[in-house]
């Protein structure tokens, strides 16, 4: 029996040392083709969202003023426009 120590650390070894694992029945190519380690990438949800953030458009902030400057007078609010927002939010929903 040999004792090495409470961390198992020797002193140097040969290139295969006693902690390497080898594969039986290896050819000779296999040996000398390099392992392939898969790479791998996970994106959250959060870095989704990020990302769709950058395809907002820009705000236009003459229309924003016009717009203020509607609803301030209250010229904004009219039927048609009440109409053509609440279809675009059921289009959302459903």
């Amino acid at each position: 029996m040999q004792i090495y120590g409470p961390a198992n650390v020797h002193g140097p070894h040969a290139v295969q040392s006693p902690h390497a694992q080898h594969a039986a029945n290896k050819t000779s190519a296999d040996r000398l083709r390099p392992a392939r380690a898969g790479d791998e990438l996970q994106i959250s949800a959060e870095a989704r969202l990020i990302d769709q953030l950058s395809d907002v458009p820009d705000i236009r902030a003459s229309r924003v003023a016009e717009l203020r400057t509607q609803i301030a007078s209250g010229n904004y609010e009219s039927a048609e426009k009440l109409g053509i927002a609440l279809d675009r939010l059921l289009n959302e929903i459903g």
